[in-house]
């Protein structure tokens, strides 16, 4: 019964698969893009980390990894129950985890501000268990905060978009979960760097097309 019924409902930890107790495949060492270390579990000094939640992370990936300033980029599952997931588990809706990018970056080059404006102009935050004709929870909004001051602009950035798309008509409230960063579990190999090996695979942006306003 709970694989059969609808993936928009978040399983609790006592309904959640059972997953494994380490990571059971493995990564390649360097981004084929960006040249840096794929896992980054260890992040130099006077770097930050970010990690959101925006539909397919494939295309997520992508639009991060061109940004100036970001170091390095992978793609996991976040936000869940089942440790040490696979993609096709995240999938059934069972894990809990919501596909994500895990951003490396610079802040002397780029503004954690920068890539939270990102993050709502590149898709929609208002739909829930969805992205576009994505259904499912690993297709949630999420911005997993990793330090206090990230916390304060999740918070602001959050509140300024939806002020803007009620000002633009758009009535919908933003389902973005901010949350401390939890557990961050690395997907497999094959889908690190996707679009890069896949140039012409699947891109989901399905934004509300509303920019930040320059003010704020």
């Amino acid at each position: 019964m709970l694989f059969s019924r609808h993936k928009t409902q978040l399983p609790t930890p006592d309904q959640a698969l059972p997953g494994r107790s380490e990571p059971w495949f493995p990564i390649a060492d360097r981004h084929r893009v960006l040249d840096a270390p794929v896992v980054t579990d260890e992040v130099p000094e006077g770097l930050e980390v970010a990690i959101f939640g925006l539909g397919c992370f494939w295309g997520a990936e992508e639009i991060y990894w061109q940004i100036p300033g970001v170091w390095s980029t992978s793609v996991g599952y976040a936000g869940g129950s089942t440790p040490h997931p696979s993609y096709e588990e995240v999938c059934t809706g069972m894990t809990g985890h919501t596909e994500a990018v895990r951003i490396v970056f610079d802040p002397k080059v780029v503004s954690y501000d920068k890539l939270v404006k990102v993050f709502f102009e590149v898709h929609d935050p208002t739909q829930g268990m969805r992205q576009g004709n994505d259904v499912g929870t690993q297709y949630r909004s999420a911005i997993y905060t990793t330090t206090p001051e990230q916390v304060e602009v999740a918070e602001r950035l959050t509140k300024a978009y939806g002020d803007e798309l009620a000002r633009r008509g758009i009535t919908e409230p933003i389902t973005t979960e901010v949350a401390p960063a939890p557990t961050y579990y690395y997907a497999e190999d094959h889908h690190q760097q996707y679009l890069h090996k896949n140039p012409y695979g699947y891109r989901c942006h399905a934004n509300t097309g509303v920019r930040f306003p320059e003010t704020v």
